[in-house]
């Protein structure tokens, strides 16, 4: 493996060299990468405003590739607006925001807009103080603390007394003009049966503090932000496919702009959400959708007729399908449609829906209460449903309708696991293609066929062993002559573009377009002569996705943009000339960057910043940068990771140290990235190493995505052991080259990496002095089927067989201190695999090492009474607590 070690104190630039895949002492043993020597505080890393703005997204180039749009907004602003930037001149134009979408949105929605996302900052604000009174006021300081209640009652006092005073002279108006009948026949029946916003008001001279404070929280949670609340920006747009032009969707109303134009001007609003698709190939209509049907709106006087009407069922048939996606050929003379039919019981009924409902309890009033969320589990008998591809001609304007054809393709659902791609078309709409994967019979199949033949034919499978993370990018795509078919497949195990000729006589084998060992699923497209194709890989750096230029002759890569940056969301004009990514690092943070197509003679070139979207305010707290090493384990495997030393640090330390860790699969997502600042592996890993002088290590043990298939699938029926060695030989690496003193590391991780740690401390109960397990699940057969069945192990769905791999029985070894982090209401990780751990520890006589921290309000990621700043200062205080001062005397 490749790496990149970054030991450069520059802001703007990384110096950058290829090492080896083991990393010497010398390495390791460098000085601390300091950026500032300024004082950290929680408060102030964690802040209620994050650091971090909006990335832009969904960047298209023009036809003629000159212009790209994006979605995006400056930090602070509210919603995703419109941009577009003219490569030639070096022009960018705001299409949309507030004041410019007056021209089509109401006065009352604008202001309701704008007064909610002042709420939004007082709310942050206020928090923002809040969190700093309490931490001066347990440092001693004199601090009113009773000061933002005061203020919210008082303001509460003046509302209600303005709305008792509005009641009576609405009541008195009513009374001088309907008389005294109409008033009463216009109350409630009785008290008991009004609603509590139709109770009289009260005046707040005659309530009690306590009163008062109970309506001040039901005047929160009804004024709770929503995200429909704030101003949401444009939902998406499409390029014409010839001219400079393009049509965009705000709140379900089209808009169009022209190049030249300062504005885009409305086109059209049916009182019904409106999608658009695409323009048809002469740029005289567009494709739209509504809820239900594909439009075709003719530009010049938007007119519109309904060209993908809704499928015909007859009545003797059981299966009633109805459009579910429309994939248009891109010359516009054929559409795709994927139907889909409910599966139904021998009475005609449709069939339960598959799966469960889980209770999740709420304790924000009076009286707990229960929400219900949907769960579907290994052992759950599936229900999915019956399916249908139709290939239909799409009429000429004016045209009558046509018979409806028969499916070119079904599958009958039931009680399995089969997932499909989207259809797609090649560009001169000659011929389709579509892949499916069914998981229990390890079946990976291509589909090809041409429009107006009775059936596809299937031209590719592949049977077991299936690198579980390929149905994840398993959409083909054609060459822009029509001619070749390219696939991702993962034949030498990793998930990289193969080709399959589709002239005449061909023999339909495929071939790899790229050798080597690394990631490169994403292809984004090729020049219009079919001579170079442009993907995403990791190729010289898997902490690092580049953008590559590759000769389809010979497989040459080039790379586009400059390492050590990440590269996501990349996009790349038609004409091969240009390409657009988010792209940043540790030391400037991810901006989109436009890339020149044909990379420079002396390598490739930051590209030019299109967007500032971060609080440059990140810089003063921003005072350490991590160094990259690996370490081989027991097995020869590199194991990637990154470190944090303090200042002062030396080879010969005995420090305290911790370790953070995820673990698991997560299709193309690990922790040791180059733009990732997770709050945990990252930023609170800085504050501990620079407050503290801890040695704090993110790891990405086996078992993580974008390694190869091997390293992914050493998790699979043995989750938590590999890692586990892993974590074994990290361990023994920090004792002897990071200057880590081995009896006070401690282990934390979140979600797999709850699971991860809590596996670890109970089977390696020595290994780690303390462990911090957030979110984890302990029980695999109670967690969503679509994780475990394709990355814990063989399910059977009579027996909920995966409980073999239950923390439970395991917990009764643990042998040190133990933090167990949950959000109440996770739907996702259900909390009760906190509270059957917890309780296995407590039966088993571990209640002076186990504690509980618990976010009544919290989901998945906490976020409800507990914010980042609170756990981590939880955290904080149990690892000073727990491992000690960095060097003990």
């Amino acid at each position: 493996m490749k790496q990149w070690i970054l030991t450069s104190l520059a802001l703007a630039t990384l110096a950058t060299g290829l090492a080896t895949s083991e990393v010497s002492l010398a390495q390791t043993a460098a000085a601390p990468v300091a950026v500032t020597n300024r004082p950290l505080t929680l408060e102030q890393l964690f802040r209620a405003e994050p650091y971090r703005g909006e990335s832009a997204k969904d960047a298209k180039f023009s036809a003629s590739g000159r212009y790209v749009a994006y979605l995006w907004n400056p930090f602070g602003e509210a919603g995703m607006d419109l941009y577009v930037h003219d490569t030639q001149t070096g022009r960018t134009l705001r299409l949309t925001s507030p004041t410019l979408m007056a021209a089509v949105e109401t006065p009352e929605n604008l202001d309701r807009y704008a007064k909610k996302l002042k709420q939004k900052r007082d709310e942050l604000a206020e928090r923002q103080a809040r969190e700093e009174a309490q931490a001066a006021y347990l440092r001693g300081e004199a601090v009113d603390l009773e000061q933002w209640e005061r203020k919210a009652i008082d303001e509460l006092k003046v509302e209600l007394a303005e709305r008792k005073a509005r009641d009576e002279a609405r009541k008195a108006a009513e009374k001088a003009a309907w008389g005294d009948a109409a008033v009463a026949a216009a109350a409630p029946a009785s008290a008991a049966s009004a609603p509590e916003a139709k109770k009289p008001a009260k005046d707040p001279k005659d309530m009690a503090l306590w009163e008062l404070r109970d309506e001040l929280k039901k005047k929160r949670e009804r004024e709770k932000l929503k995200p429909e609340d704030l101003y949401p920006g444009v939902s998406q747009f499409v390029w014409a496919c010839k001219g400079e032009e393009l049509v965009l969707a705000y709140r379900g109303q089209l808009l169009r702009w022209k190049a030249g134009s300062e504005r885009a001007e409305p086109l059209l609003a049916t009182g019904r959400t409106l999608k658009p698709v695409a323009y048809a190939p002469d740029d005289q209509f567009l494709i739209v959708q509504d809820e239900t049907r594909v439009l075709r709106v003719r530009l010049a006087t938007a007119g519109i007729e309904v060209i993908n009407r809704e499928l015909f069922n007859p009545d003797d048939e059981d299966r009633k399908f109805k459009i579910a996606q429309t994939a248009m050929s891109e010359d516009g003379r054929w559409m795709a449609l994927v139907a889909n039919a409910p599966l139904v019981g021998a009475d005609g009924k449709p069939l339960p829906k598959p799966g469960r409902q889980v209770e999740i309890m709420n304790f924000n009033d009076r009286w707990a209460t229960a929400k219900k969320v949907d769960r579907e589990v290994s052992d759950d008998k599936r229900g999915v449903p019956s399916m249908a591809i139709y290939i239909r001609k799409v009429p000429t304007p004016g045209a009558a309708p046509e018979r409806q054809p028969q499916p070119v393709f079904t599958h009958p659902g039931g009680d399995n696991w089969f997932e499909i791609s989207p259809v797609v078309w090649a560009r001169d709409g000659s011929v389709y293609a579509f892949t499916t994967f069914e998981r229990e019979k390890d079946q990976f199949r291509v589909y090809l066929g041409k429009p107006g033949e009775s059936k596809p034919e299937m031209v590719l499978e592949r049977r077991a062993p299936i690198h579980h993370e390929l149905v994840n990018v398993m959409t083909p795509s054609f060459t822009p002559d029509s001619r070749q078919l390219v696939l991702i497949l993962a034949d030498k195990g990793w998930r990289q573009p193969y080709v399959m000729s589709l002239a005449a006589g061909a023999d339909r084998s495929v071939k790899p377009l790229l050798t080597g060992d690394f990631e490169a699923f994403q292809v984004l497209g090729f020049t219009p002569d079919a001579k170079t194709m442009f993907v995403v890989a990791n190729k010289d750096d898997y902490a690092a996705m580049n953008v590559w230029r590759v000769d389809l002759k010979d497989g040459r890569m080039t790379a586009l943009g400059r390492s050590p940056d990440y590269h996501r969301n990349a996009v790349v004009a038609r004409s091969g000339q240009w390409a657009a990514a988010v792209a940043g690092n540790w030391a400037e943070r991810p901006e989109l960057k436009l890339l020149k197509g044909q990379a420079p003679a002396a390598g490739a070139e930051a590209g030019k910043l299109l967007t500032q979207s971060h609080d440059p305010a990140w810089a003063q707290v921003d005072v350490l940068r991590p160094e990259r090493f690996s370490f081989k384990n027991r097995h020869g495997d590199t194991i990637p990771a990154y470190v944090f030393k303090p200042l002062g640090w030396a080879p010969s330390d005995k420090r305290a140290a911790i370790v953070y860790t995820y673990g698991g699969p997560l299709n193309d997502r690990h922790s040791v990235e180059t733009d990732s600042f997770q709050p945990t592996g990252y930023v609170f890993a800085m504050y501990m190493a620079a407050k503290h002088g801890y040695v704090t290590v993110t790891v990405d043990p086996r078992g993580h995505s974008n390694y190869g298939e091997k390293f992914a699938d050493a998790n699979w029926e043995k989750p938590g052991a590999p890692q586990t060695e892993d974590l074994e030989d990290l361990a023994a690496y920090m004792k002897t080259n990071l200057g880590v003193d081995g009896t006070r590391i401690g282990l934390n991780g979140w979600s797999f990496g709850g699971f991860q740690t809590q596996y670890t401390m109970y089977t390696k109960p020595d290994l780690f002095a303390a462990g911090i397990a957030g979110a984890g699940p302990t029980e695999w057969e109670n967690y969503n089927s679509w994780y475990s069945g394709r990355t814990i192990g063989k399910v059977d769905r009579t027996k909920p067989v995966l409980r073999k791999y239950s923390l439970l029985p395991l917990a009764k070894n643990l042998k040190k201190p133990l933090l167990l982090v949950h959000g109440m209401q996770d739907p996702n990780v259900l909390y009760q695999d906190t509270v059957n751990v917890y309780r296995a520890l407590l039966e088993s006589g571990k209640e002076g090492l186990v504690e509980l921290f618990l976010d009544p309000d919290g989901e998945h990621a906490l976020g409800g009474a507990v914010k980042a700043v609170g756990w981590h200062r939880k955290y904080e205080q149990f690892w000073l607590r727990n491992l000690g001062a960095a060097q003990q005397k």
